[in-house]
């Protein structure tokens, strides 16, 4: 017999956490989260996503011990004013039997019908800066800590389960010698001296720290044009400002301004954090943030998490500014492999940014939907 209950509490919620551990236990290609970062996200007084959302952890048992897990999400901005009548569901895992995966997601649809909404879709999280999507090819690849890992018979559950997929995702990886100054160099030049352009560069984290806000509104303004973009707030800006940028490596955030100081174009690379993650196996202390600051300062791949460019400078050739930026600092640090986060599969602008580079798909990962 399952039996799903909800997790409240601290405790409750770390078992909920702590779930994937065990079922990923010995599993070279799965990262880790940080536990304690992961009960920060859930915290609703901690996490601003709350402010617009809602959201209710489950944890499946049968005969005392947890078998899988789901997150039952509303985000109300995007029911509200996108009208989109969508209750979401994310942080999933589940053992490899369907009716514990059914049984998760009844709470799902609970949910959904509660509040007179039309479809279900996932899995993904409170917004477009969370993890989104579940694997379906690529599970030779080590993960990232910006994506899910999971087991090639999630999909085969939300099949059998009458789901069709909403939106497919590509991961790509290319290494730094495909990239070629030559591909980029006089246009840039070009480029900054027509739009009358300057690259900022940045050493100390307290020196990018005054444009982050535009750099949110930027890519706000950016993204908007996306089905499934959901804009970030004042407050979710000071959040993620505090929890993230002093964890990026200042060298690896590329800014691109007009002669009266705007932001036009922005660009964020994380160093791989995936085997520092593994060897801190959920725990900062007392090694974990040693590995961690290790792979901050001296990983040789790199991950590009986001690019924006303002839309009045889209298709002007700006992110050849960019890569000529990215070009000097990863010679300088021996960069070896690049690999793109999740890029949804038909967002065509994207792709032609990366093309001479020669990438590779090495994932590809879905999200499924279903009516209510």
């Amino acid at each position: 017999m399952i039996q799903i209950k909800e997790a409240i509490t601290k405790s409750e919620l770390t078992d909920y956490i702590k779930f994937p551990f065990t079922l990923y236990k010995g599993n070279q290609y799965w990262v880790p989260p940080i536990i304690a970062d992961e009960l920060e996200t859930f915290d609703k007084s901690k996490n601003p996503a709350f402010e617009n959302a809602e959201a209710y952890f489950y944890l499946a048992y049968r005969n005392n011990k947890i078998v899988g897990r789901i997150a039952a999400i509303i985000n109300w901005e995007e029911v509200n004013n996108q009208q989109k009548k969508k209750v979401r569901f994310g942080w999933f895992d589940v053992i490899d039997d369907v009716e514990v995966t059914k049984a998760l997601l009844e709470k799902v649809y609970e949910l959904g019908r509660k509040n007179n909404l039309e479809y279900v879709e996932g899995p993904m999280g409170f917004s477009n800066l969370d993890k989104v999507g579940v694997l379906t090819e690529g599970f030779e690849e080590i993960g990232t800590m910006i994506t899910w890992y999971n087991h090639p018979y999630y999909s085969d559950h939300f099949e059998q389960l009458g789901y069709v997929t909403e939106k497919e995702y590509l991961e790509n990886k290319f290494p730094f010698e495909n990239v070629k100054l030559e591909f980029f160099d006089k246009a840039q030049e070009l480029i900054k001296r027509r739009y009358q352009l300057r690259p900022l560069n940045f050493k100390k984290t307290k020196d990018v720290l005054p444009y982050v806000d535009k750099m949110f509104d930027l890519f706000n303004a950016s993204y908007a044009s996306l089905s499934s973009f959901v804009a970030i707030s004042d407050v979710q800006k000071d959040y993620f400002k505090k929890k993230y940028i002093s964890f990026i490596n200042p060298e690896y955030i590329k800014f691109v301004e007009d002669k009266d100081g705007n932001l036009v174009a922005f660009a964020i690379v994380m160093p791989s954090f995936s085997k520092a993650l593994q060897k801190a196996n959920g725990k900062l202390f007392p090694f974990g943030f040693l590995h961690l600051l290790n792979a901050r300062n001296n990983s040789k791949d790199v991950t590009f998490y986001l690019i924006g460019v303002h839309p009045e400078y889209q298709n002007k050739g700006v992110h050849a500014i960019i890569f000529k930026e990215y070009h000097t600092t990863f010679t300088e640090k021996g960069i070896q492999n690049c690999i793109r986060t999740p890029e949804l599969a038909d967002n065509q602008a994207i792709h032609l940014l990366w093309k001479n580079f020669d990438p590779k798909i090495v994932c590809r990962r879905k999200t499924f939907r279903k009516e209510l």
